[in-house]
């Protein structure tokens, strides 16, 4: 390999072929919000019902995430990545023509799994392609600048589709781009070893931890119908809370577990990690909330809610850019604090709604703030997940960094629903109107969305400071010879 491989043609479209995957992946869980409305209405979901459609998409990209990470070690990435975007296809091509609730939800948990074993296979292949520390650097900022931008861009084209050709079509746009990564990973990358073996693939893990984030989720989402304090929801919980402390003992004593518990001694993996994870779970159910205001509320169409979304694409954009520079002066713990802090104080501007408010003076200003903020946050927090990790746990780190992500977007989805239901259900109780109940509800939702990042922004002081891709990866060179003694 040349010294610098990124700067080669090839090198350019390998890197630009797998930041596809990625934006792929996460602009999916964010594109349907828009269409939410018109999927109620077409397909006839119950409101609680409703947020399984993003929820669904989010949990199985979470809890199969692990599970894609081991695959590709074992069968090849360019084996996993083509058939987790030929699951992802598939699923999506049926999502788009279901016709019933049901249909749609399921459609949604396969496209999940389909994105699990693709995101994983895709940061592998860019880790293993790009040794070198500047082309490293450089791929994992774009890495971590489509993360940012895809939330953001996944609205916009939610609403430009649902207004324009229908809401099926933030289902049916998928296709076409998996055939283009198809053709990319099948002339870009060779061809994987004929071994293929199942030893050592830890299909009791992977049950255990997705069936009990399956089953807790479902228990949030339900409680507000049935109860918090419910015999259904008290056994749903805790009936969750064992499958996960089941899942923690047989990786214990797995002779090849799905998940190593000796990689949480890493010196701020985990904080890294809950740091993504509660505040994606604020991140992910902002968007949720703010398009609810804008189309039940302001009466906007889908287009011109995925219109209002646009200044979020520029100020990602600004925030990404900026991060890699300021990492390179302090290092990535004040970036992602700086980050996390600056989103929070965005969404609690955000959530001052009103009914019939300004855009302008009402929420462009939150809109901007926090955009910023998240490109800082995401760009940042890549490189610190990933600092101190030995080489061979790298996918693995890589793994639990992108399923904290789907898992913190699926429980605070759940968790604030609840939240803006209680408020909800309290002002319609004290004699408010309707419309205003609702704006009420959704306000306190995204207050609580706004103290989930600024709890994050706390978190990220535990993680480790590097102010560079080499550093991380001496830091990692120095763990692997600790590990080995």
């Amino acid at each position: 390999m040349s010294a610098s491989f990124l700067s080669t043609g090839r090198g350019k479209l390998i890197l630009l072929l797998l930041c596809g995957v990625a934006f792929l992946d996460l602009v999916d869980a964010s594109i349907v919000n828009v269409a939410l409305p018109s999927i109620r209405q077409d397909l006839h979901f119950s409101t609680q019902g409703l947020q399984w459609v993003p929820s669904g998409y989010l949990l199985t990209y979470g809890g199969f995430m692990l599970l894609g990470g081991r695959a590709a070690d074992l069968f090849g990435r360019r084996r996993v990545l083509v058939t987790g975007t030929v699951v992802f296809g598939v699923a999506s091509l049926a999502g788009g023509f279901a016709d019933s609730a049901g249909l749609l939800v399921g459609a949604r948990l396969v496209q999940g799994v389909g994105a699990a074993l693709m995101m994983p296979a895709a940061l592998s292949l860019l880790t293993t392609t790009f040794k070198e520390g500047a082309d490293r650097t450089k791929a994992f900022g774009a890495w971590g600048a489509v993360a940012g931008l895809a939330s953001a861009v996944g609205v916009l084209a939610g609403g430009l589709l649902t207004d324009g050709p229908g809401w099926r079509w933030v289902m049916f746009v998928n296709p076409p781009f998996c055939v283009v990564i198809l053709v990319g990973a099948f002339r870009m990358f060779e061809a994987d070893g004929k071994r293929v073996s199942l030893k050592g693939l830890d299909l009791v893990g992977a049950f255990l931890v997705t069936a009990g984030m399956l089953l807790l989720v479902f228990g949030l989402v339900k409680a507000p119908d049935q109860g918090w304090g419910s015999s259904r929801t008290v056994l749903e919980l805790a009936g969750a809370g064992v499958l996960l402390v089941v899942f923690v003992v047989n990786e214990r004593f797995s002779r090849d577990p799905l998940l190593p518990l000796s990689v949480f001694r890493i010196r701020g993996l985990v904080a890294a990690d809950v740091t993504q994870l509660v505040g994606v779970a604020g991140f992910i159910s902002m968007f949720f909330f703010l398009t609810l205001y804008m189309q039940n509320v302001e009466g906007w169409s889908p287009i011109r809610t995925g219109l209002a979304y646009l200044p979020i694409t520029i100020g990602v954009g600004i925030g990404a850019g900026m991060a890699p520079k300021v990492v390179a002066k302090v290092g990535t713990r004040p970036v992602v604090v700086s980050g996390a802090a600056i989103a929070s104080v965005g969404i609690f501007l955000l959530a001052r709604l009103k009914v019939q408010g300004s855009y302008v003076s009402g929420l462009l200003p939150g809109m901007v703030i926090m955009a910023v903020g998240l490109g800082l946050l995401f760009v940042a927090i890549s490189t610190a997940a990933n600092a101190g990790v030995p080489h061979h746990q790298a996918g693995l780190a890589a793994a639990l960094l992108n399923a904290s992500q789907q898992i913190g977007g699926a429980l605070g989805l759940a968790v604030f629903a609840a939240v803006s239901t209680a408020r909800l259900n309290h002002e319609l109780k004290q004699g408010a109107q309707p419309l205003a109940a609702f704006t009420s509800g959704l306000s306190w939702a995204l207050t609580s969305c706004a103290i989930a990042v600024a709890c994050a922004a706390v978190i990220a002081l535990r993680t480790r400071n590097v102010h560079s891709e080499a550093e991380a990866e001496a830091l990692a060179e120095v763990e692997e010879l600790v590990t080995a003694r």
